[in-house]
C-alpha cells in the first residue's frame, strides 16, 4: 500500500461506512427502490472512471433494437443543462452531454435517448412520451439505488480491476467490492486480445470472491473502427495530431501509435468542454506539422457547430469509434440478456392471467 493510501485510509473507512449503510438500508427495504413494469437493464461499475459503459450500451442497442422498442437513459455527465430531456433533432452536445449526443447521432432512429439526473423520475417521463417503450438501458446507474433494475451488468477494467482497488479517496471505488453481489453478469473490459483461458479462469476466481454465487464473468477487448472524417475523407497514409478527453486515454493512444503516423498527442480531462480557442490551437498545431486531427467519436460530436467547423478549411477532423469485442462466450452473454427480458414479460403475463382468473 502506498503512503498516500495509508494517509487517506481513515477517510476511505468513513466513506465506506457511509456507502455501506446506504446500501444496507436499500437491501433491507428501509430506503425505497422502484421497479417498473417494463424491462430495465443497467450498465455500471464500482469504480470511477471509464470502463466502457457507453460502448456496452451501444452493443445492447445493436443486439436488441430489431426485437424491442428501446430507450437509453443516462444522467448526461457534464452537460450544461438540468432535469429531464428527451433528445431531438434540435439537441446539442452541450444540452445532452457528449456520450448521449453520440448515442442519438448513431442510434436515434432505433432508440429514444434521454438524460435525467433522477432516473426514478426520468423513467416515467420516458413512458409518458413513448408508452411503446419495452426496454430501458440505463448508463452508469449501479449506485443509483432508487431504481431497482431487472438486470445489472457490472463492468470492470481488466488492467485495473475492482478486486484490487480500494474505496475513495484512497482508491477509486465508489463503494466496497461486495457491491459486485448486485451484478447479474460481470464483464472484464479492455482485456488483451491474446488473453489465455488460464488467465481468464484466474480473474474469474478473484471476481468470484465478491460476486454472488454462479455469476457469469465475461471478457472483452476494445475494437477500433477505421478512421472516418467529419469533413471530407481521411487521407491514405496521412499523419495526425491526436487528441482526446478520456478518463483513461492510454489504450486509445497506444492503438494510434501502433497503427498510424502520430506526430503529436494532446490530452484533455474526461468529458472536456472544448473552447474555440483550444480548437484553433489544435488546428494550428496540425497545420504546422502538415497533419490532420484525429480524436475519438465521443470527442468529435462536440465540433459539429459552425463555430468550430469554420476553422477546418485546410485540416480534416478525423475520428475513431470504439466497440466491445467478446473474446469468449459472446453468444452466452447475448442469450442471458434476451432470456432476462423474456422472463420479465412472461412472468408479468402469467401474473395478469392469474389476476383475471
Amino acid at each position: 500500500m502506498t503512503l498516500s493510501r495509508i494517509l487517506l485510509l481513515p477517510f476511505s473507512l468513513l466513506y465506506g461506512l457511509a456507502t455501506g449503510l446506504r446500501n444496507y438500508l436499500y437491501n433491507v427495504g428501509y430506503s425505497k427502490s422502484f421497479n417498473y413494469d417494463i424491462m430495465v437493464i443497467n450498465v455500471g461499475n464500482l469504480r470511477v472512471g471509464g470502463t466502457g459503459k457507453t460502448p456496452m450500451i451501444e452493443y445492447l442497442v445493436r443486439l436488441l433494437h430489431q426485437k424491442y422498442s428501446l430507450a437509453t437513459l443516462s444522467r448526461g455527465y457534464k452537460r450544461k443543462s438540468k432535469g429531464f430531456i428527451l433528445a431531438s433533432a434540435q439537441s446539442t452536445s452541450d444540452q445532452l452531454g457528449d456520450e448521449p449526443y453520440q448515442m442519438f447521432l448513431k442510434y436515434g432512429k432505433v432508440t429514444q435517448v434521454a438524460v435525467g439526473e433522477e432516473r426514478s423520475l426520468a423513467i416515467p417521463h420516458i413512458l409518458m412520451e413513448h408508452p411503446e417503450t419495452q426496454v430501458i438501458l440505463m448508463d452508469d446507474a449501479f449506485q443509483h439505488r432508487e431504481v431497482r433494475p431487472d438486470f445489472n451488468i457490472l463492468l470492470s477494467d481488466y488492467n485495473d480491476p475492482f478486486f484490487e482497488d480500494s474505496i475513495l479517496p484512497g482508491g477509486r471505488l465508489r463503494e466496497s467490492r461486495s457491491g459486485a453481489k448486485r451484478a447479474d453478469v460481470i464483464v472484464m473490459t479492455k482485456c488483451p486480445s491474446d488473453i489465455s483461458a488460464q488467465q481468464m479462469s484466474q480473474v474469474a476466481d478473484k471476481v468470484g470472491k465478491y460476486s454472488a454465487p454462479g455469476t457469469l464473468v465475461f471478457f472483452t477487448a476494445l475494437r477500433y473502427s477505421k478512421i472516418r472524417a467529419l469533413n471530407g475523407s481521411p487521407k491514405a497514409g496521412g499523419s495526425y495530431v491526436a487528441f482526446s478527453g478520456l478518463a483513461n486515454p492510454g489504450p486509445f493512444e497506444q492503438h494510434l501509435k501502433e497503427n498510424y503516423n502520430i506526430v503529436d498527442t494532446v490530452t484533455f480531462n474526461d468529458h472536456h468542454h472544448y473552447t474555440v480557442e483550444e480548437f484553433k490551437s489544435l488546428v494550428n498545431k496540425a497545420r504546422e506539422q502538415k497533419a490532420d486531427l484525429l480524436t475519438t467519436e465521443k470527442d468529435v460530436v462536440k465540433f459539429r457547430s459552425p463555430e468550430f467547423l469554420k476553422h477546418l478549411k485546410e485540416i480534416r477532423l478525423c475520428y475513431i469509434s470504439i466497440e466491445h469485442k467478446f473474446l469468449k462466450d459472446g453468444s452466452i452473454f447475448d442469450a442471458s440478456i434476451i432470456q432476462a427480458i423474456d422472463n420479465k414479460y412472461n412472468l408479468e403475463n402469467q401474473e395478469e392471467r392469474q389476476a383475471e382468473e
